[in-house]
């Protein structure tokens, strides 16, 4: 019988609850012990799943590697939107930023999606996963009132691009550093000089839009 309304049956939210079991599982795995070192018979053992299981959801490691980092994304965009959302709307940016930095800061994350992601999925698709998550909330803030011709900053995609990678080197090097705290401070005070240098000033005229621009902003 056709599931009709909102409501899931007993198979699909088992198929749900699978998935998720896997993506879990897998980011344990891939965080502790590297992409490279994982095979799928261990994902699927720490899943409490069959390698059939495992096939049904996903056509091999990388697919449900994407479909990790995305679940990664999906969830720093949600704390950065709710960090923001959070404080007056001309610290809004100011707040996302920061709360960006403390989710880069996590090893999940700082592993997975800023070190492994971009050799398992290479470049495009990472920054496709970006940009419909964290860095499409900074493009579009940057944007401002770019309906009207009046953007914070003269390209908000690549002012975007430029801050949320100098938020993620910051992140890089905190895993080393003797004095983190120090560091952070440091790494957030440098994001914030820079993006008021960008956007202090008479605001330019919005540049024509490239075609990544025109992409990021759909």
């Amino acid at each position: 019988m056709e599931n009709v309304g909102p409501f899931k049956t007993r198979r699909e939210e088992y198929a749900d609850a699978t998935r998720e079991a896997l993506v879990t599982a897998a980011g344990e795995l891939f965080t502790s012990e590297g992409y490279q070192q994982v095979g799928i018979e261990a994902i699927a053992r720490k899943a409490r799943v069959t390698r059939g299981a495992f096939y049904h959801h996903f056509s091999d490691k990388a697919a449900l590697f994407d479909a990790l980092v995305v679940s990664l994304q999906t969830a720093a965009a949600d704390r950065v939107r709710a960090a923001a959302e959070a404080v007056p709307k001309s610290r809004r940016i100011r707040a996302g930023i920061r709360e960006f930095l403390e989710v880069c800061s996590e090893p999940a994350y700082r592993h997975l999606v800023i070190e492994a992601a971009p050799a398992v999925l290479g470049a495009t698709r990472c920054r496709e996963i970006e940009e419909a998550h964290i860095y499409g909330l900074l493009i579009a803030a940057l944007s401002g009132g770019a309906q009207q011709g009046d953007p914070l900053v003269a390209n908000p995609y690549l002012a975007a691009r430029m801050i949320g990678r100098m938020v993620c080197e910051a992140a890089l090097l905190l895993d080393d550093a003797d004095d983190p705290e120090t560091l952070k401070a440091e790494a957030l005070a440098i994001v914030e000089q820079t993006l008021t240098t960008l956007t202090s000033g008479k605001r330019r005229p919005a540049r024509a839009a490239t075609g990544r621009t025109r992409a990021a902003a759909k």
